[in-house]
């Protein structure tokens, strides 16, 4: 995963600055041995704030110091873990961190707030604060009290924009979605709508910067993965209808010609096909499943998980792989 700082990623070999040197016994530096033990099952005792950082980012040579003190002033009532995401590349990957300074805060062994990017000193201790104080969020980048109705209001609101996506009005869900962005930011079912909707207004990119958008502790949410799932699918290139044609022939003439048979699903899934593409990729399952390291099968996993698990052609999908996988 690359890892985005000031001006890009360059390589240095300046040593790390660390965090042990504050002497405070409440904050240490953490790596992949022991960060389960320094973060996951310290989170159980009392709340622990991870900062994530880098030799070359500037940036976070301002928050991590600042952290430091605020969390020192807790005395104890959070600890502060420091981890160099250049020598730890695995937890950065693990927790899909995309950029620097990335801080997060556990407890119970969860990321329950978190935010990325320097932000002023004051909400540095209202974040700590609140912390301390047995908070587990709001922090500095979503506060939720807004007075708008609580989350019925939200789950309503969120439903408006599904249904008008589903109906191809894409300008009243991007609103809708807005709206709970305006109320929760971050709110990740908000974020996965309003960048499915740039999706398919065509828009790519724009539904790229979107998902930036959710808050640290739902990157891993379902709705989140399936929009990148989606998006993953959407920048293969449609193809042109002679290509797809010429596929065709190919199957006609060799129906065992499997290397056909998948280049015809994800032509048809570029061009917007989707049901095409998984009944052909259900086919070349049940005709020679190990094909190409189970090429059919892992790539009808991308588009199921795309889909989301409750749309019904998913559903079905996953039925009928797993009556041709189990028969």
């Amino acid at each position: 995963m690359a890892l985005i700082g000031p001006g890009g990623r360059p390589v240095t070999s300046q040593p790390a600055q660390s965090a042990a040197a504050s002497n405070s016994p409440h904050i240490k530096d953490s790596g992949l041995a022991t960060f389960a033990a320094d973060v996951l099952a310290a989170s159980r005792e009392v709340p622990v704030i991870v900062d994530f950082w880098a030799p070359w980012c500037g940036p976070c040579k301002t928050l991590g110091p600042q952290l430091e003190a605020a969390v020192t002033a807790a005395n104890g009532a959070v600890k502060m873990v420091k981890v160099n995401i250049d020598e730890n590349p695995e937890i950065a990957q693990q927790l899909r961190i995309q950029s620097i300074p990335t801080v997060y805060a556990f407890k119970d062994g969860q990321p329950v707030d978190g935010f990325m990017g320097a932000i002023p000193e004051s909400q540095i201790k209202t974040f700590v604060a609140n912390l301390a104080s047995g908070g587990g969020g709001p922090g500095p980048d979503h506060d939720h009290d807004h007075g708008h109705g609580g989350p019925e209001h939200t789950v309503e609101v969120l439903t408006v924009g599904d249904e008008a996506l589903a109906a191809g009005d894409v300008a009243m869900a991007a609103q809708a979605y807005g709206h709970v962005l305006q109320d929760e930011p971050g709110h990740p079912q908000a974020v996965a709508g309003l960048a499915r909707a740039y999706l398919q207004g065509g828009d790519i990119e724009r539904a790229k910067a979107t998902l930036q958008m959710v808050r640290p502790d739902a990157v891993a949410d379902d709705a989140i993965r399936a929009v990148e799932a989606e998006i993953k699918l959407r920048e293969n290139p449609a193809p042109e209808a002679a290509e797809t044609a010429a596929l065709r022939q190919r199957l006609e003439a060799d129906p065992k010609d499997h290397q056909a048979r998948y280049d015809l699903a994800m032509a048809l899934d570029a061009s917007g096909d989707r049901e095409g593409a998984m009944n052909e990729l259900l086919e070349l399952v049940r005709r020679d499943r190990q094909w190409n390291d189970e090429a059919a099968r892992k790539q009808l996993v991308n588009l199921f998980e795309a889909m989301g698990f409750t749309d019904p052609r998913a559903v079905e999908g996953r039925r009928k792989l797993s009556g041709i996988l189990f028969s």
